[in-house]
């Protein structure tokens, strides 16, 4: 019994042993501030093997940080699906349904989208150890997240429209519309709201904010305005000359496309610069909860966002030093950026009567009628 006993004894040692080992090589990953079984998680997630995201930013935009996520956590493999922001929305709403849900995590620029699929109970609540990190305006009940903060602006032919004749406010965007209307004569986009969530975020957020939107929806038609379902399709026409001029785009990618473009110009309204975010959630019955976790955290952490912002995805933290983070980006289109905050507001127009509205007065506007 004796002998029993003690080799019982050394069993516990041993174990005790690679149990206090163990911990360095969980731990070694866990930033200071993290509460302490955060090791935990990590382990999970790692033995869950795989995280799936559904989203709206394009695999090349999103390469840095997935190959800094790839090399801090080994173990977890990503499953990217660029679906488009209505796409990730109504797969996310159609597999719910089912009974069948495939996102871990859904990484939306369609803020109201995001805010709805919390109202519908498809989201899982989880407070971040990052969640100090971010803006109260950039949360939303401890279950959405801003990961990013982009600025809504103008790009330019700068072969067809010099810098000084870029308008510069929104009332000189729309003079500019109703005095050039021949030189404009369908040479002038945008997007498309019905096509593209962020298109429908973009212009319904000016319809909150601003006085003279169906103004500018008005000028827009008057010049036989065409309507595009990204901005990546309005960068090739404006490059071509086939478009003069594109507003209410996604300014972030204005800023990376003007390096590489010698005729293309960005600019930011001088008045009121708006500015969307890319926001992250963790889906309800997620396949790989813990691995949703750790992706959530790891984007929102200094590391995961300067990774983001070498991909041109402006920071929403002020300490990242790669690109653009929220006070240079600030201070780029002139102090008077504003970023659209995460609230019940967002889900105006994505009433059914209010929606229909939106889209009858759109399409009046653009008809002349």
């Amino acid at each position: 019994m004796k002998l029993a006993s003690k080799a019982m004894q050394r069993l516990s040692w041993a174990t005790a042993i690679l149990a206090v080992t163990a911990i360095p090589a969980l731990a070694q990953d866990v930033p200071a501030a993290y509460p302490a079984d955060y090791a935990n998680v990590i382990a999970a997630a790692k033995k869950e093997g795989t995280v799936t995201i559904y989203t709206s930013t394009d695999q090349a935009q999103a390469q840095p940080f997935l190959d800094a996520f790839a090399k801090k956590f080994p173990g977890i493999k990503v499953e990217y699906n660029d679906l488009g922001t209505n796409g990730a929305y109504n797969r996310v709403i159609s597999e719910a349904a089912a009974g069948q849900v495939g996102a871990d995590v859904v990484w939306s620029s369609a803020m109201d989208y995001q805010v709805s699929l919390v109202k519908g109970g498809h989201t899982e609540a989880y407070k971040s150890p990052e969640a100090s990190n971010v803006p109260d305006w950039g949360k939303y009940k401890d279950t959405l997240y801003a990961t990013s903060v982009e600025p809504i602006g103008i790009i330019y032919n700068t072969k067809a429209l010099p810098e000084n004749r870029v308008p510069k406010t929104r009332a000189e965007l729309i003079k500019f519309l109703q005095d050039n209307k021949s030189e404009l004569k369908g040479k002038v986009a945008t997007f498309d709201p019905e096509k593209s969530g962020s298109g429908f975020l973009h212009h319904t957020n000016d319809a909150r904010q601003t006085k003279d939107f169906w103004d500018l929806a008005k000028a827009f038609g008057a010049v036989s305005g065409r309507t595009y379902s990204s901005s990546g399709s309005m960068k090739e026409t404006v490059v071509s000359g086939e478009n003069v001029i594109a507003f209410n785009i996604i300014g972030s990618y204005g800023l990376q496309w003007v390096k590489e473009s010698p005729n293309l110009g960005v600019a930011f309204g001088k008045d009121y610069t708006p500015a969307f975010s890319r926001v992250a959630l963790i889906t309800k019955k997620a396949p790989h909860p813990n691995a949703a976790k750790v992706l959530v955290d790891f984007m929102l952490s200094k590391e995961g966002q300067t990774a983001l912002a070498a991909g041109g995805i402006p920071s929403v933290r002020t300490d990242v030093e790669q690109g653009f983070n929220l006070k240079s980006l600030t201070e780029r289109v002139g102090g008077n950026l504003k970023p659209i905050a995460l609230d019940d507001h967002l889900l105006e127009y994505l009433n059914p009567q209010k929606r229909v509205q939106f889209f009858r007065e759109w399409k009046a506007s653009l008809s002349g009628s």
